[in-house]
Order: structure tokens, then C-alpha cells, then sequence
């Protein structure tokens, strides 16, 4: 997990009131209802194309 999406995760799952593998439950149980599939396509590309810069 890069630590944008960690970040991201605690800062959801403290708002939420859940620990982070609830929070992560609830986002892949619910998947469908929580993403924009207009977008989510174009955003795993960026996300894609960016990721082995972020890992360095």
C-alpha cells in the first residue's frame, strides 16, 4: 500500500469509527456503491502509470 493510500485509509476509517480493517471491509463489501465507475477506469490508469514512480 503506498503511504497516500495509507494515509488516506486511517483518515476514513477515523472519520467512519471503524479500525482500518473494518474500514477496508466496508470499502471492498460495498465496492460497487462507493466508486464512480464513469471515472474508476481513468483513475486506475493514472494510478497505473504514476505507481512505479511512487514506489522509489
Amino acid at each position: 500500500m503506498t503511504e497516500d493510500g495509507y494515509r488516506r485509509l486511517r483518515q476514513f476509517s477515523r472519520e467512519a469509527g471503524l479500525d482500518e480493517g473494518e474500514a477496508l471491509s466496508f470499502l471492498f463489501e460495498n465496492f460497487s456503491s462507493v466508486t464512480d465507475e464513469e471515472t474508476l477506469t481513468h483513475r486506475l490508469r493514472l494510478f497505473n502509470s504514476e505507481l512505479e514512480t511512487r514506489k522509489r
